[in-house]
């Protein structure tokens, strides 16, 4: 039988050649012509020592299947124009080429199929700084579908755009109000699980709460939750209807977070002990710590949020709402931020064209004017393969609103960008 498949590859081969990189495998091409049986099909399908799946990359196995290592990577290489308003004289235009995401990964499971690991790397953070180089290191068990357990490293289940993967965005990037709310990487152990086969997924977790690659020496954690309902059957989090859905897709998911910034006094000033967003002074909505509560004061951080998405013969919807309060527990200052986001996309041709809009609004302090960002923004996306090849477009129209010396001011900057991806 593996004679009979070996004398018959050279003549695939060239049909193969010339289709999609995300082809059927050659036994799939045997079977269906009828040169091989069910049976001589699921022997060879069985175990292969060394596989190649788009997404996945090259997959290792051992021949008992106890355990599997997968080799892959990404990469988004970006070109961003700002075109700065004349009025805002702080700022000049610019031009910039970026590498703006490189991962390596490995993953796999061991010893059980039920006992999976992710690590993943990114070579271009670590080179600026050794702590963001590393993204996820995890693995999970699963006891049923129901009840799995995540210990290590990982993203938050904090927002459905932030769940999202930044490789399957119908944008170039996140909105500005995904990312001034979300939490980001952080070490830690969840419950997660699908019930009903996906109708529901939930995620609770317990994080250290000082970020990405940082411990914390104190007894304050971070606690995050999320919830999706899926009524209509199970849904991905991609951005997008690539695959022009038949039927109607729904997702409703709700979040909640909740963590304790404690301050240290280094020679530049007092900072929170957090990498999160929401703690970043150029993205995030906590103002900056030599100005909020005591030098060596602690503050509550809650977050909620809600969102549904919904896919439907190639129209996608999405949209979020994000509400944050900090809260010094020593004194009276306290800050309170909200933001949202809406976005419609449409694939013109299936799998292949897409335009997609978005608008997103974010206040930073609710209790204070004119200090505003929205975003008005329209994308065009051509996939090669789904998102594992693509290159994207988008203009966007940033308008902020702020006061400057005691003036109130707006600036209206326009955003060009353009992006490669490739996942392999």
């Amino acid at each position: 039988m593996k004679r009979k498949i070996t004398a018959v590859a050279g003549l695939v081969a060239f049909a193969l050649a010339g289709q999609n990189v995300s082809a059927k495998t050659l036994e799939d091409v045997l079977k269906e012509k009828g040169v091989i049986t069910e049976e001589d099909y699921k022997e060879v399908s069985k175990v292969k020592p060394i596989d190649y799946k788009l997404g996945k990359g090259f997959t290792f196995t051992t021949q008992d299947e106890r355990f599997q290592l997968s080799l892959g990577g990404r990469m988004q290489f970006r070109y961003t124009f700002f075109d700065y308003d004349k009025d805002n004289n702080a700022k000049n235009d610019t031009s910039q080429f970026d590498a703006k995401r490189v991962r390596l990964w490995a993953q796999g499971y061991a010893y059980s199929k039920n006992l999976t690991y992710n690590l993943e790397f990114d070579p271009r953070a670590y080179a600026k700084d050794n702590k963001t180089g590393l993204i996820n290191a995890y693995m999970d068990y699963k006891i049923i579908d129901e009840a799995q357990v995540r210990v290590g490293q990982y993203k938050d289940f904090f927002g459905r755009q932030e769940v999202t993967s930044d490789g399957a965005l119908e944008f170039v990037d996140r909105s500005p109000v995904a990312d001034a709310f979300k939490h980001g990487y952080d070490i830690g152990a969840m419950l997660y699980g699908k019930v009903a086969g996906g109708i529901a997924n939930y995620n609770v977790g317990v994080f250290g709460g000082a970020g990405q690659t940082n411990t914390r020496d104190s007894n304050d954690n971070a606690f995050i939750a999320r919830v999706a309902v899926n009524p209509l059957g199970d849904m991905a989090y991609s951005e997008g209807d690539l695959d022009v859905s038949q039927k109607p897709l729904l997702s409703i998911g709700a979040n909640y977070l909740y963590n304790t910034l404690n301050k240290t006094t280094p020679a530049a000033g007092p900072t929170y002990d957090s990498t999160a967003s929401y703690t970043n002074s150029s993205t995030g909505w906590i103002p900056a710590s030599t100005t909020f509560g005591n030098a060596r004061d602690k503050i509550e951080v809650f977050a909620y949020g809600g969102d549904l998405a919904f896919k439907w013969m190639g129209f996608s919807l999405q949209g979020e709402y994000l509400l944050g309060q900090a809260e010094a527990r020593h004194g009276n200052d306290n800050q309170r931020a909200q933001g949202y986001y809406a976005q419609a996309g449409y694939v013109i041709i299936p799998k292949t064209l897409e335009v997609a809009f978005r608008y997103s609004y974010l206040d930073k302090n609710r209790d204070a004017d004119n200090n505003l960002i929205t975003e008005t923004i329209g994308a065009v996306s051509y996939y090669f393969d789904k998102h594992n090849l693509k290159i994207q477009g988008d203009v966007g129209n940033i308008h902020n609103q702020k006061t400057v010396s005691g003036v109130h001011e707006q600036f209206d900057d326009m955003q060009y960008r353009l992006q490669a991806q490739i996942i392999f």
